[in-house]
């Protein structure tokens, strides 16, 4: 059982929250925390806030350890974590990124509406999952990769899935990172990482893994909602979130065995083992990176793969092109990852470590890395919410730049374990309850329903205020499930 953090906490106003590095032994810097009274009470009890002191604890650290208002217990990190590390003095932890490498979410739009898509709903739900292999050890991807494929697409990431005609460059101006993250090497993967990696490609997993059909519920901001590519209620659009599946969970379980000696080796004091580390310019710290950048590749180039289907089967259903009924990409975003990225600090442009564990990257208008057709408004942020109320279209802000590194939440983030879940509600009893809400739902395990129904999950209503009203990101729209894929 992890100790409980009793140190100070301080309410700074209606959304922050601060644990003065001088209230917990141990602490470089403050921890802040993003939250109203009501989720800070939840964030309080399952002891997320230790793990925002112990992050406080690591060297080379700059600003504050964060937590998102989505923020609960995790491994090393709490899930909604945010740290920045300078990159000569400072670390790089798998704990910080999680085991599900780059687990992330895209958004499509189309140019559908409700009243065209219900008549078509179920037999378009049916053919989605007949063609998106999902649940536990799904093994049907694109088919089982060659070692040479599989190494192109861990270098190239989505640019493999272009080189294979299943993506556009639209597509990838649309991902992060352009859906591939510099510096991948697979040379020192493990083989059962290798052997993980090669049948799962285009596959979407189980867990809280999903592909969603929504209908746009609320505009909040017409000229950025328009931009995006959404324009009224009633619009139809499709959510894929998942990640680098069983290849993403063997690289870092890989990587915590190298990292807890590395940790010994070079003197770092943990207060967590599971916060197991090495400074980022070690061999360690390197290996590390290459190795989670090949996940996070291979994670974007299954979410594309995953995208490409559906499109098919849209096609396939409403007997015209993708590029007709308006399919297109607004945006994929990773919620498990450390990236290099420039920062201010104190005056100056630093390179920095940025660990986002269960976070995502909400940059502002004017950052390069956004793409261009957005970068006068700022980058899309998308957030999940559970499969029976709705998800959020956001948009970073110049805030977020100055307070989080450019983060925000990323999701609803879970009140309730997987167990507590399955004794409350049955499979049976969730798929009826949501479809007394006029939502259809296919699933490869009704196990897997009851453990992510609606009330395991945090009110995203509630997450996303927050993060509207401390203004780390800005509300565009909002959208409402009518047809759920669970694995």
């Amino acid at each position: 059982m992890a100790e409980q953090y009793t140190g100070k906490i301080e309410k700074i106003d209606d959304y922050r929250w601060r644990l003065p590095r001088d209230g917990a032994a141990g602490m470089c810097v403050d921890g802040i925390v993003y939250a109203d009274e009501r989720l800070m009470e939840g964030i309080k009890r399952d002891n997320a806030l230790w793990q925002v002191a112990n992050v406080a604890c690591l060297p080379g650290i700059v600003g504050p350890s964060l937590a998102m208002p989505d923020a609960h217990y995790g491994y090393g990190f709490a899930i909604g974590g945010v740290a920045a590390f300078d990159v000569e003095t400072g670390i790089i932890s798998p704990g910080g990124v999680g085991y599900d490498i780059n687990c992330g979410v895209r958004m499509l739009r189309t140019d559908l509406t409700e009243e065209e898509v219900r008549p078509r709903l179920d037999r378009l739900l049916g053919r989605i999952f007949q063609a998106v292999p999902a649940g536990v050890g799904s093994e049907k991807g694109v088919g089982k990769l060659s070692r040479e494929h599989l190494e192109e697409v861990l270098v190239k990431g989505s640019g493999y899935m272009l080189k294979q005609g299943m993506a556009t460059p639209e597509d990838l101006e649309g991902t992060e990172e352009r859906g591939c993250l510099a510096g991948a090497d697979p040379s020192s993967l493990s083989q059962r990482a290798v052997e993980r990696a090669l049948p799962q490609l285009a596959t979407l997993g189980s867990g809280n893994h999903f592909l969603e059909i929504q209908v746009v519920d609320e505009i909040y901001d017409s000229r950025v909602a328009g931009l995006f590519g959404i324009h009224e209620p009633g619009q139809i659009t499709v959510m894929i979130h998942c990640g680098s599946r069983g290849f993403g969970h063997q690289v870092c379980d890989d990587a915590l065995d190298v990292m807890r000696q590395a940790a010994r080796r070079y003197g770092i004091t943990l207060r967590d083992p599971q916060l197991a580390c090495a400074p980022v310019t070690s061999p360690e710290g390197k290996r590390y990176f290459a190795e989670m950048a090949c996940a996070a590749n291979y994670a974007w180039a299954n979410r594309q793969g995953i995208m490409h289907r559906v499109r098919g089967v849209f096609e396939e259903v409403f007997e015209q092109s993708w590029e007709r009924l308006g399919l297109r990409l607004v945006y994929d975003v990773a919620h498990n990852i450390a990236k290099f990225e420039e920062h201010p600090v104190n005056g100056e442009t630093k390179r920095l470590c940025v660990h986002r564990k269960g976070a995502t990257r909400a940059f502002g208008p004017g950052r390069p890395e956004v793409p261009e057709r957005y970068r006068e408004v700022g980058q899309p942020v998308i957030v999940p919410g559970d499969m029976g109320t709705a998800s959020y279209l956001l948009v970073g802000t110049e805030t977020a730049m100055r307070e989080t590194w450019g983060s925000t939440c990323h999701g609803a983030g879970r009140q309730m374990s997987r167990h507590a879940a399955m004794r409350a509600k049955s499979g049976t009893q969730v798929m009826q309850e949501l479809a007394q809400k006029g939502i259809l739902l296919r699933a490869a395990d009704k196990r897997t329903v009851a453990e992510e129904m609606p009330d395991a999950y945090k009110d995203v209503d509630r997450v996303v205020a927050v993060c509207h009203g401390a203004g780390i990101s800005r509300k565009v729209a909002r959208m409402r499930p009518i047809a759920v894929m669970k694995g």
